[in-house]
């Protein structure tokens, strides 16, 4: 009896925190957004998370811009103010997408007229500062989501975004670094892939992640000897 009981429990967990597709996000359908279509040719997608960072996102632009190479940036909209303004400008002047994020798991516990309003309202503080129109594209903090969520994203007409399983750059409670990155990005990205990065950090907002700039220079190539191309994630149109 026990055993259905914890069994039960984690696939309730699972469903809710699992750092891949779900079975929560199989019944979101077309709200869940975790992989792109294969197709032809090849293309995987770099997305970067906690931004915009004044210490690092610069430099990660200035590798994007040489790389000619496009990208996804889910922003945390507390974080966009009068002097990282400029940051966002240019991410979107440069041809990359922007996507809203969240700095704290609580969206998970909310109801969905909450969430709703919090990442319109989000949406709306990135604009209003930046002049850049975020894509209609939401990655909640550290994957944790709920039903609600799913039904507040479907209300403002927004989809849930997350990554391929082991396509991060969290690197098991140790200190992230581009060597660890890079291997295990390289090593397992397939057409249609959503990998994160991150360029910003929710509890440090101006710490240096040199590591991301470094592993991005060195993944883009080995990804490109691989056969792939590099898009954004936001839907035609927007």
């Amino acid at each position: 009896m026990w055993i259905f009981v914890i069994v039960g429990i984690a696939f309730v967990v699972l469903a809710h925190t699992a750092p891949t597709r779900f079975a929560l996000d199989a019944m979101a359908g077309d709200r869940a957004l975790w992989h792109m279509p294969r197709g032809a040719p090849s293309t995987v997608y770099l997305t970067y998370d906690d931004g915009p960072n004044p210490t690092t996102t610069p430099g990660l632009l200035d590798v994007l811009a040489r790389e000619h190479v496009h990208a996804t940036f889910f922003l945390i909209d507390t974080l966009v103010d009068a002097g990282t303004a400029p940051i966002v400008s240019r991410i979107a002047a440069e041809g990359h997408a922007i996507g809203v994020h969240s700095a704290t798991r609580k969206y998970m516990f909310q109801s969905a007229a909450t969430v709703a309003a919090r990442v319109a309202a989000a949406a709306d503080r990135i604009e209003r500062f930046s002049g850049a129109t975020p894509c209609r594209l939401f990655r909640p903090h550290a994957g944790w989501r709920s039903g609600e969520m799913y039904n507040g994203l479907r209300r403002i007409d927004y989809r849930l975004v997350g990554w391929g399983w082991m396509l991060w750059d969290w690197n098991w409670m140790r200190r992230r670094t581009a060597d660890a990155t890079v291997a295990r990005l390289a090593a397992r990205a397939s057409a249609g892939d959503i990998i994160v990065m991150h360029d910003g950090d929710e509890s440090a907002p101006r710490r240096d992640q040199q590591q991301t700039i470094e592993a991005t220079s060195r993944l883009i190539p080995a990804l490109r000897d691989k056969g792939f191309g590099f898009g954004t994630l936001c839907p035609s149109g927007e």
